[in-house]
C-alpha cells in the first residue's frame, strides 16, 4: 500500500491548498499499485480562480442557451479532480474545504475502485441567500439578510455579490418560480413561491443587514417568512462521477451546491454510505443545494444509498432514471438517435452488446429489442448506433437502453425540507426503499414516472418494494405510480410491493397509480381511509 500524506506536499491546514491538491492528485495518478491519501485533520482553503478547468456534460444541468454570452458552455472549475485514477481511497480525516467561488467541487471520470472518504465541503458566501422577514406593514416589509451574504443597492435595487457572481435579485423576478420558502410555523416543511421582491417599488437600507421593500399591499408576507434566493441554472455540480466502476463515498458532508449534489451518470456499482447534505449547524441558511440532492442517469449494476441524512434540496431528494432518445434515421443495421432534453447531452452512454428496446412514445409500451455493435457520436446531441437489426425502428418513436438499467437500494435514509420529489425512480432494475423516514417534501415522497414527450426520461418500473418507512408530511399523495403516457394500451409498471410503511398527516389517498399492475399493499399504517386510487390497474391487492 502506498501512502501519500497531504502534508508532504505542502498541504497544510489554514492555508490555501488549491495548487498543491492538484499536484497531489496528479501524484496519485503516477502510481498503478493501490495508494491511499491522508490529509491532516483540519480547514483548509481553496480558490476557484487557481483551480484548472475541465469540460464536463453533466446530466440534467444546465443546458446550452442558458449560459450567457461570456460563458463557455459546460467548462467547469473543478478542486478534485480524478481521472483515470484506479485504486485509490482519498481520506479527508474529517477535515473541511471551504471552497470561494463557483465550482464543481468533486469530478471523477474514467476511474475504477475509488473510495472518497471523511470530507466536508463549504462554500464561502455562496450565492444562495436568505432575506428574512422581520417586519411586516401595510405597505412595507423588513427582510433580515443573511450573515454569509454580501449585499449592495444600486439604483434601487438590490444586488447579492459573491467571488464569480453579482447579481441583481429581481432580474427574472417574474419567472422566478423556485424560489424556496420557510413559514416560522412549520420550519421543517419548504414551499415554492415567487420572488419576494417581485413588486416592490423601493428599496431602501434601514440598518446593517436589514432592508425595507415597500409594495402596494403586503398581504402575502408574514413574520418570519425566510425565502431563499439563487441562480437556478444549474451550472455545477457538487460531486460528479462519469464512466466509473465501483465508487464509495463515504462520510461525505457537503454544506451547499450550486445545482445537484451528487451526479451519477454512465457508471457501474455506486455507494455513498453514512454521508449528510445538509447545512452544518447553526448554518446561516437552511438550504444546502439549489437542485436535487442525487441523480442517477444511464448507471449499471447496484447503486446504494445508505445511512445518509439530506436536508433542504431545492428539487427531488433522489432522481434514478435512463434516458429515452428519439429516433432521427433507419435503414437495416444502423440508426441514428438524439437527446431531446436540453439539459442532458454530450455523453455516449451506450456500449458494445448493450440491449436496445424500442419504445412506443404515446403508450410507453416496448415493441421490439435490438443489440448493440457499435456506436459513435456525431455531436452533442446526436448517437450513432450500429446494431444487429434496425428493422423494427420507427422513425421518431423512441429507444431506452435496458441494459443501463441499475438496481437500487435506498436504506435507513432521513430526508426533511425537500421542495419536489422524495425519490423518484424510473427503471426496470430492483429497486428497495426500506426504513427510510420521509419526514417533509413538498411534493410526494416516492414518484414512479417514465415519459418520453418532455423530460424524456426512461423507463418502466418492473420490480419496486417500498418497506418499513413513515412518510411525515408530503404536500401531495404520499405514493404515486404516473408514468406519463398518453394512451393505455397496458400496464407500464408492474410488480409494486408497498408493506409496513406508516402514513402520517395526509387526508387525500395515500397511493395513486396508473397504467399499472400487480400492486401488492400489505400491513401499512393509514391516516387516511382513502388508500389508493388507481386508474387502469389490474392484479391491486390489499391485506391487513
Amino acid at each position: 500500500m502506498n501512502i501519500l500524506n497531504a502534508v508532504d506536499f505542502q498541504i497544510k491546514p489554514n492555508h490555501d491548498i488549491t495548487a498543491e491538491l492538484i499536484k497531489l492528485i496528479d501524484a496519485a495518478r503516477q502510481i498503478n499499485e493501490d495508494k491511499t491519501i491522508v490529509f491532516e485533520t483540519g480547514t483548509y482553503y481553496i480558490d476557484s480562480a487557481k483551480c484548472k478547468q475541465y469540460m464536463l456534460y453533466i446530466t440534467n444541468t444546465v443546458g446550452d442557451k442558458e449560459f450567457s454570452a461570456d460563458e463557455t458552455p459546460h467548462l467547469n472549475a473543478v478542486p478534485f479532480y480524478f481521472n483515470a485514477i484506479d485504486n485509490l481511497t482519498f481520506d479527508g480525516n474529517d477535515s473541511i474545504f471551504i471552497i470561494d467561488g463557483k465550482v464543481t467541487n468533486i469530478a471523477l471520470e474514467n476511474c475504477k475502485n475509488i473510495t472518497l472518504k471523511n470530507i466536508e465541503i463549504r462554500h464561502a458566501h455562496p450565492d444562495m441567500h436568505e432575506l428574512k422577514a422581520v417586519k411586516v406593514s401595510p405597505f412595507y416589509v423588513d427582510f433580515e439578510v443573511d450573515r454569509d451574504s454580501q449585499y449592495k443597492l444600486k439604483n434601487n435595487k438590490l444586488y447579492f455579490y459573491g467571488k464569480d457572481y453579482c447579481c441583481k435579485e429581481d432580474k427574472k423576478a417574474l419567472n422566478a418560480h423556485w424560489v424556496e420558502l420557510f413559514r416560522e410555523n412549520a420550519p421543517s416543511i419548504v414551499k415554492c413561491s415567487s420572488n419576494p421582491l417581485l413588486g416592490a417599488v423601493k428599496i431602501k437600507v434601514v440598518k446593517h443587514r436589514v432592508i425595507r421593500a415597500y409594495y402596494i399591499n403586503t398581504f402575502k408576507f408574514q413574520v418570519g417568512d425566510c425565502f431563499y434566493l439563487s441562480d437556478v441554472r444549474r451550472q455545477f455540480a457538487g460531486i460528479f462521477v462519469n464512466q466509473c466502476e465501483n465508487v464509495v463515498l463515504d462520510n461525505m458532508k457537503q454544506r451547499f451546491n450550486y445545482s445537484l449534489a451528487l451526479v451519477l451518470q454512465d457508471s457501474r456499482d455506486v455507494s455513498m454510505l453514512n454521508s449528510a447534505f445538509a447545512p452544518e449547524k447553526n448554518s446561516a441558511r437552511k438550504m444546502a443545494s439549489v437542485a436535487d440532492f442525487i441523480q442517477v442517469c444511464m448507471c449499471r449494476g447496484n447503486i446504494r444509498i445508505e445511512n445518509n441524512y439530506f436536508d433542504g434540496s431545492g428539487d427531488d431528494c433522489l432522481n434514478v432514471h435512463g434516458v429515452h432518445y428519439k429516433i432521427i434515421r433507419a435503414d437495416k443495421n444502423k440508426f441514428l438517435v438524439k437527446f431531446m432534453h436540453h439539459q442532458s447531452h454530450g455523453y455516449n452512454p451506450f456500449h458494445k452488446s448493450d440491449e436496445i428496446a424500442f419504445i412506443n412514445p404515446k403508450t410507453l409500451l416496448e415493441y421490439g429489442r435490438t443489440t448493440v455493435i457499435s456506436s459513435k457520436m456525431l455531436n452533442e446531441y446526436e448517437i450513432e448506433l450500429e446494431v444487429d437489426s434496425a428493422e423494427n425502428a420507427i422513425v421518431g418513436d423512441a429507444i431506452e437502453n435496458i441494459s443501463a438499467c441499475p438496481n437500487v437500494y435506498f436504506e435507513n435514509n432521513k430526508l426533511i425540507r425537500v421542495l419536489t420529489r422524495g425519490c423518484l425512480f424510473t427503471t426496470r432494475g430492483k429497486v428497495v426503499v426500506h426504513n427510510n423516514h420521509f419526514v417533509s417534501t413538498n411534493m410526494s415522497g416516492i414518484h414512479l414516472s417514465d415519459d418520453a414527450s418532455y423530460w424524456y426520461e426512461s423507463g418502466m418500473c418492473r420490480d419496486v418494494t417500498i418497506q418499513n418507512n413513515v412518510f411525515d408530511y408530503c404536500g401531495q399523495t404520499p405514493i404515486s405510480i404516473k408514468p406519463e403516457n398518453e394512451i393505455y394500451k397496458g400496464a407500464v409498471h408492474k410488480n409494486i410491493k408497498i408493506i409496513n410503511n406508516k402514513f402520517n398527516n395526509y387526508k387525500g389517498y395515500c397511493i395513486r397509480a396508473k397504467a399499472t399492475d400487480d400492486i401488492y399493499i400489505k400491513n401499512n399504517k393509514f391516516s387516511s381511509d382513502k388508500i389508493i386510487k388507481h386508474v387502469d390497474c389490474n392484479g391491486v391487492t390489499m391485506e391487513d
